[in-house]
């Protein structure tokens, strides 16, 4: 059998939409990462984007499991000597631009370089419910069904 490598021509990318509403940030952060990737299609190789384009809105309503909503800190380095700044989630949920939460779990959890760079461009994040991709027509996902754990319950 010949190893199957897949040309950038015959990629097939589909718009999905996600409602993070009340779902746990990193599992979440986890199953996006990897349609971003391709790595659900038998077709995965691992040079090309043939992953697929992620739609999640309501991210600033995500869910932490427990006390990282008020303990998780943030860092980054201004490039200032002693410039280290950090912020916790709650700040940052309650803040102005709360779908970052979501951006950097999901960039996280990618590998580092040009095809996973390229690849968070396929990601749209909405604090809100609405977004703009509707002529896209996307395939809608509960991902909080998909797994009891997936969904923070009180």
């Amino acid at each position: 059998m010949k190893t199957f490598s897949q040309k950038p021509a015959e990629v097939e990318k589909q718009w999905i939409l996600i409602d993070a509403d009340g779902v746990v940030p990193g599992r979440l952060a986890s199953f996006v990462a990897n349609r971003l990737r391709g790595k659900h299609k038998p077709t995965f190789t691992p040079h090309v984007d043939d992953g697929d384009n992620v739609i999640i809105i309501n991210a600033g309503k995500v869910a932490f499991t427990g006390k990282k909503f008020t303990d998780k800190k943030y860092y980054w380095h201004t490039g200032y000597p002693g410039g280290i700044k950090e912020r916790t989630a709650r700040a940052i949920l309650e803040g102005r631009f709360p779908e970052r939460i979501m951006e950097k779990a999901v960039e996280r959890m990618m590998p580092g370089g040009p095809l996973s760079r390229r690849q968070m461009k396929n990601l749209h994040v909405y604090a809100g419910g609405e977004h703009k991709h509707e002529a896209q027509k996307p395939v809608t996902i509960d991902f909080a069904t998909m797994n009891s754990k997936n969904k923070r319950v009180a």
